[in-house]
């Protein structure tokens, strides 16, 4: 085996030099290991780690021969390179593998629990019925948890990714190097120390999770077997990230991509760097919905005097609690707040064994999920909730269709019904003489009963503004309280249902106004005419009996004569009178008829065209209302 030091040694041998020779003559086993016929490619250099995904356990861990004869026997299929402390050296090594290929471990898919699944299909179904009326940019987080938890479903649900974060000089890569009981994240004053995320997995069929993080092979690891360490951290996959606050872009942007893709993380800060702005503003407080799979690590108390260490631990949950951070005290969900020093190895126990249950429960994928549906959730709300009833009341649809009424003249439409269907009565039973007058005078006159068409332009234009108010009126009512898109939306159906509707209500109008022609007579008419007939004979009667007295033909007698033409006379105008007055009935509920049946063609054509796209917009707002309260409510 070849001693090596530091993170840029991944997958390279040592030039042959002195030191080759003398690791070789100090362990012969070694030496044997590096035979490039067996395990050594032509080019000097270490053979790549084999497909295979498991390891023999070691004798002792201070067994060189012993441990390259069990590597030996087995393989990974994680890409990863073990690395073991030689205790003799004290230096880091690999472990040169068999690279005999072995079959991959069978690994379990991620599976969500009924509440998550339901949120997840909610939020599936909201995007699906917003994308015609929300931009892609407000869906754009919706879009990306869907496709991230659908992601890490067909992914190991046995491992668990945790990386841990900090800022420059915080001692991650430190505390990285402590958990996983060997150094194999470099480490020094130079700054930035980590250039680029480095994998750590303690156990097998964590290859496809790591991929997903676009960590490359050179740069996976995995501790050598060593006892109960390994198995109280089986399943845990630690990352450690560049610094947070490095002035290289490159590995700030390594920073925000890991921690979109990993199931937890461990925030470590150091006693100056605590309250840093950045920090809390950038990471912690976005990511408050995140506190049940989050720890905050005080690093470096070995660098603080007596109760120091207490106080800056005080201080720093009452920073978390002002970022709306959720801390796991008393047996509460939330974030875990610890105090150790990585260099010393003070509190480093108690990490690794919260880390262990934590990682055993194995419910931190599956949480970290459900945090990122509720942040998607919380930036959805001012498209989707709204704090008042919503939508058409009957009093608005109703008014609407009496501003179309007016619109079409429906009043006045009934009212010249009446007044046509009282002429006709008036002709039919008033005396000849009158008739004979209003004969006279109507010649000039339209049909009875025909409506005169609105031609003027005035009228036109009053008739298209009353239209134009009434959509406006009904848009506005139903738009009230609607947030901003959807409103957008139902004023916009409204006004495309408006086009070519004061049109439509003109020819409407000429078709289901007052019919033309004479309006239906009542059966008592004919009794009238023919009453109204026998007046008009005794008149003539009683006038011809005068006259034949006055020429002598009859003889003298001017009682009964003068009594047929008195009841002649005063009994045309008297029937005609009661003809009136039990016309008015019958005139009145034609002229009610007629209007009723010219609104309700008003306000059919104003609900095919303008009530019905609106009611569509607003049935469309509370389906996706219903699924907003599915993913908001069940995560509540």
């Amino acid at each position: 085996m070849t001693a090596v030091t530091g993170q840029d040694h991944t997958e390279r041998a040592d030039q042959p030099g002195d030191a080759d020779k003398a690791a070789a003559a100090a362990n012969p086993s070694a030496k044997a290991a590096r035979n490039p016929s067996e395990n050594e490619s032509t080019d000097g250099t270490h053979a790549r780690v084999p497909d295979g995904d498991s390891c023999a356990p070691t004798d002792s861990p201070g067994s060189t021969s012993s441990q390259g004869s069990a590597l030996s026997q087995g393989t990974w299929d994680d890409g990863l390179i073990a690395r073991r402390v030689d205790e003799t050296t004290g230096g880091n090594q690999y472990a040169v593998l068999d690279s005999r290929p072995a079959a991959p471990p069978t690994v379990s898919p991620l599976v969500y629990d009924g509440p998550l699944r339901s949120r997840l299909e909610a939020l599936r179904e909201l995007v699906g019925l917003s994308r015609t009326r929300l931009d892609s940019r407000t869906l754009a987080e919706a879009g990306r948890v869907l496709d991230e938890a659908s992601a890490r479903r067909r992914l190991s649900g046995q491992h668990t990714v945790v990386a841990i974060a900090g800022a420059t000089g915080s001692g991650k890569s430190q505390l990285f190097n402590a958990l996983a009981g060997v150094a194999i994240s470099e480490t020094g004053v130079r700054r930035p120390t980590t250039a680029a995320p480095i994998a750590c997995s303690w156990s097998d069929g964590a290859a496809t999770l790591i991929e997903r993080l676009g960590i490359p092979p050179r740069l996976r690891r995995r501790p050598l077997p060593t006892g109960d360490g390994d198995s109280q951290l089986g399943g845990l996959v630690l990352v450690d990230l560049p610094d947070h606050d490095s002035a290289a872009v490159q590995h700030r942007e390594h920073v925000d991509r890991i921690l979109a893709l990993v199931d937890a993380v461990i925030w470590v800060v150091d006693p100056e760097k605590y309250a840093d702005a950045v920090l809390h503003e950038r990471y912690l407080r976005p990511l408050a919905a995140h506190a049940e799979v989050m720890f905050v690590v005080l690093n470096q108390i070995d660098r603080l005097p007596g109760e120091a260490a207490d106080q800056v631990l005080d201080d720093l949950r009452r920073l978390l609690d002002e970022d709306g951070i959720a801390l796991g005290e008393h047996g509460e969900p939330g974030t875990t707040v610890l105090a150790l020093s990585a260099l010393t190895g003070d509190g480093v126990g108690e990490l690794r064994e919260v880390l262990g249950q934590f990682v055993a429960e194995r419910a931190a994928p599956a949480r970290r999920i459900s945090a990122d549906v509720d942040i998607a959730a919380a930036r959805l709300w001012p498209v989707y909730a709204t704090q008042r009833r919503t939508g058409l009341s009957e009093q608005a649809r109703e008014e609407f269709a009496d501003r179309l009424a007016d619109a079409v003249g429906a009043t006045a439409a009934g009212e010249a019904a009446e007044r046509a269907w009282l002429r006709n009565a008036n002709r039919a039973c008033g005396t000849p003489w009158l008739r004979l007058w209003r004969w006279y005078q109507d010649r000039g006159e339209p049909t009875t009963g025909r409506l005169p068409s609105r031609t003027q332009a005035d009228e036109e234009a009053t008739a298209r503004q009353r239209v134009e108010q009434a959509v406006r009126t009904v848009a506005d009512r139903a738009s009230a309280g609607l947030p901003a898109p959807w409103a957008q939306a139902v004023r916009e159906a409204a006004v495309r249902g408006s086009k070519g509707l004061p049109e439509a209500l003109d020819e409407l109008s000429v078709r289901a106004g007052v019919p033309t022609g004479r309006p239906p007579r009542p059966g008592w008419w004919p009794v009238a005419v023919l009453c109204q007939a026998s007046m008009t004979i005794l008149q003539f009667l009683g006038g011809l009996w005068l006259l034949g007295q006055i020429v002598g033909v009859m003889s003298p007698n001017l009682g009964v004569p003068v009594l047929l033409m008195v009841i002649g006379i005063v009994g045309g105008p008297l029937i005609e009178w009661s003809c009136r007055m039990a016309a008015r009935g019958p005139a009145r509920r034609y002229g009610l008829e007629a209007e009723r049946r010219l609104r309700e063609a008003a306000a059919g054509c104003g609900r095919a065209r303008v009530l019905d796209p609106v009611a569509a917009e607003l049935l469309r707002y509370r389906e996706v209302r219903e699924q907003y309260g599915r993913v908001v409510g069940a995560g509540r």
